[in-house]
């Protein structure tokens, strides 16, 4: 099959590689028509990482299904699904408790078989393909993974009716989490530093969107009534933590909640912060990694269904599409999101 595998130099060849086979009588195949770039494989764009070499990326797809095993009941060949990636060993405490996004051979695992979106065939357990609605399109499903994480990050915040939020990043993370929130009845402060990305944030429902050039701090007292934000999601995520970290802590009112929503790199990370305004203000920090279920749902179908209602907006986010052979052009479009106006790219196959 076709697939995108990581040079040493951080981008994408492509290259024909051995198609996947079932390794289980639950298993599925799929052949993936969609598969989004999100912030977390952008920082892996261009940077040498030796472990990374030969590898095939990507999280984010949607498929159609060419193959089950014997024992499969969920899904059928010709199906056409949404194809979740996280994947944990199964066996441990944290998977048996179905909290597999804190399984601690998490990657290892999902990257040796379902998390390989840019490629043209992948294989994974029967309970990670969910059926689309004949009107949600392969690349709108692509933006589920996406949604599953800031429905995830929602439901640890605790975020309510009538709460005040401040979301600083306004990606498809920083989107995703306002759109939540205002069809849960908040009223949302959104920062970004693209004109764009701020500009489809109002039209998504932000109360105020505001750039590098606004006070933001005095912007949210004015917003809350000088008290501070119930609730932020800090949707930005690695080279941009040591600022927007501090700044998150600024805009959280005593006894709010920050929620750690964009990712950080691997390894220490050093990020001051004023740890004694932020105990004697008991501010929650809540990292935030991945879905997995709440309660008795599955987070991944939970957003499947808020789309198919009309409740969550995926066209508005797509601004461009790549074939899986223009990957690095596709990346490159991403990652230059001031001058392209990308917000959410799919690769389609």
């Amino acid at each position: 099959m076709k697939a995108a595998l990581k040079t040493a130099e951080g981008t994408f060849s492509i290259e024909e590689v051995e198609e996947p086979s079932l390794p289980a009588d639950d298993w599925v195949k799929a052949r993936i028509r969609a598969a989004g770039i999100c912030g977390t494989d952008l920082r892996h764009w261009r940077k040498a990482e030796e472990e990374l070499r030969c590898c095939i990326m990507g999280h984010e797809m949607a498929g159609e299904v060419v193959e089950v095993g014997p024992a499969v009941t969920r899904v059928k060949p010709g199906d056409r699904v949404l194809i979740e990636s996280v994947l944990g060993c199964g066996h441990c405490e944290w998977c048996r408790a179905r909290q597999y996004n804190r399984c601690p051979d998490l990657y290892p695992t999902r990257r040796a078989s379902v998390s390989r979106a840019y490629a043209e065939f992948v294989v994974g357990p029967q309970q990670k393909f969910y059926v689309l609605p004949d009107h949600v399109g392969f690349d709108d499903a692509a933006l589920l993974d996406t949604f599953a994480v800031c429905l995830h990050a929602q439901h640890l915040s605790g975020l309510t009716i009538n709460d005040k939020v401040a979301i600083i990043g306004a990606g498809p993370i920083g989107l995703g989490q306002l759109m939540l929130a205002k069809a849960s009845g908040a009223d949302v402060l959104i920062i970004d530093p693209v004109a764009h990305s701020r500009e489809l944030a109002r039209e998504l429902g932000a109360d105020i969107a505001l750039g590098p050039d606004d006070d933001s701090e005095a912007a949210i007292a004015k917003f809350t009534g000088g008290r501070g934000a119930d609730v932020v999601f800090e949707c930005a995520g690695g080279p941009s933590m040591p600022d927007t970290l501090p700044l998150a802590t600024r805009l959280v009112r005593r006894g709010g909640k920050l929620v750690l929503v964009g990712g950080f790199d691997e390894g220490a990370t050093v990020i001051g912060l004023e740890w004694q305004r932020i105990q004697m203000s008991e501010i929650t920090l809540i990292p935030s990694a991945s879905f997995a279920f709440h309660d008795l749902y599955p987070e991944q179908a939970q957003v499947l269904e808020l789309v198919a209602k009309g409740k969550l907006k995926t066209r508005e986010l797509i601004t461009h599409r790549f074939p899986l052979d223009e990957i690095n052009q596709a990346f490159d479009t991403a990652q230059a999101k001031q001058e392209t106006g990308a917000i959410f790219i799919c690769l389609l196959m």
